[in-house]
């Protein structure tokens, strides 16, 4: 391949990376938001992004089942997987706030390590117990999305480059739930709360707000967000499986450390970013080390690049200091 073949490809490279950095972005809002209120890192969001995603499969295996379709319009079926997913996820996440992470708040304990070890402990349990339903249920670890040709229809743009019906929808699902999020949280009563919440948890209490009422939301709009992902991922890359969240996970998390943790505009740019990183060095990393590293080398690639930025700006891009209780 030519520079000038590269040179070509560049316009492609970067609408696919847009493409994957609005998922990552979506999955980091969990993360960041989580971390806003709480100072903890919910690092089972990953795996709440992934039943979003078997959810979403589930929708369109049976009622876009061809032989028998409930809902025939592949456009009105991906809603419904949209609004599927994302009260599942958003439910499953209330639930790992409740009986995993609130206990131990209760309990006042200090230790960092303790929240943190059983955020692990709870992504092991989801992720085995959605290995157990699928070989239950289907027989089968890498589970595939339907695809349709409606949603896989081409459209030519220019700089010689295409995308899909599917991508155009990814683009602007994010877009809308990426502003829909940050008006919600300037700009109404719930956000005004989860806010407070954030600054002072018992001020916020003495005012006459519910600190686990606002917790609890705030872990279902998170986890609802990385169900509505975990679809969007699914459609764009098709395969699934019980362990499709541990890397978009922990590359959406580093999403939100080189925004900013905690900082919900830099939570989306880092996703934005990560995803140009990952697609560039992919595409063009064997051609500018004469195919001694493949595209395989890619998530170092992109993982070196936000060491050397946080090596000069720990605190992420957008500036946001972090709290002590991390």
């Amino acid at each position: 391949m030519t520079l000038g073949d590269l040179i070509a490809i560049l316009p492609q490279t970067i609408l696919e990376g847009l493409l994957l950095g609005f998922v990552y972005a979506m999955v980091a809002l969990g993360y960041t938001m989580v971390y806003g209120v709480l100072g903890l890192i919910n690092f089972a969001h990953s795996e709440v992004f992934m039943i979003g995603a078997v959810i979403g499969l589930e929708v369109f295996r049976f009622w876009g089942n061809p032989a028998a379709p409930v809902i025939p319009n592949p456009f009105l079926l991906l809603l419904v997987a949209l609004l599927f997913a994302a009260v599942g996820s958003g439910f499953m996440a209330v639930l790992v706030e409740r009986f995993a992470y609130r206990p131990l708040r209760k309990r006042g304990s200090k230790n960092i390590l303790v929240p943190m070890i059983t955020a692990i402990g709870v992504s092991f349990l989801l992720q085995d117990l959605t290995r157990i339903y699928a070989a239950l249920r289907h027989n089968e670890f890498n589970m595939q999305y339907r695809t349709y040709e409606a949603l896989n229809q081409v459209f030519e743009l220019p700089l010689q480059t295409t995308i899909q019906m599917k991508g155009v929808l990814i683009i602007g699902v994010s877009v809308l739930m990426l502003i829909g999020l940050t008006y919600l949280v300037n700009r109404t009563k719930l956000g005004k709360a989860i806010r407070a919440v954030s600054q002072d948890m018992q001020t916020a209490a003495l005012m006459g707000i519910n600190p686990d009422t606002i917790i609890s939301r705030t872990f279902l709009i998170g986890g609802a967000l990385g169900g509505v992902a975990g679809v969007l991922f699914g459609l764009l890359y098709t395969n699934v499986t019980p362990y499709s969240g541990v890397l978009p996970g922990l590359k959406a998390f580093t999403s939100a450390v080189l925004g900013g943790i905690g900082n919900i505009p830099g939570a989306m740019v880092g996703g934005l970013i990560l995803g140009q990183l990952e697609t560039l060095s992919g595409t063009y990393l064997p051609f500018l080390t004469n195919g001694n590293f493949g595209t395989e080398y890619k998530d170092v690639f992109a993982f070196l690049t936000l060491v050397l930025l946080l090596l000069f700006r720990p605190q992420g891009i957008f500036g946001q200091n972090v709290s002590e209780k991390v």
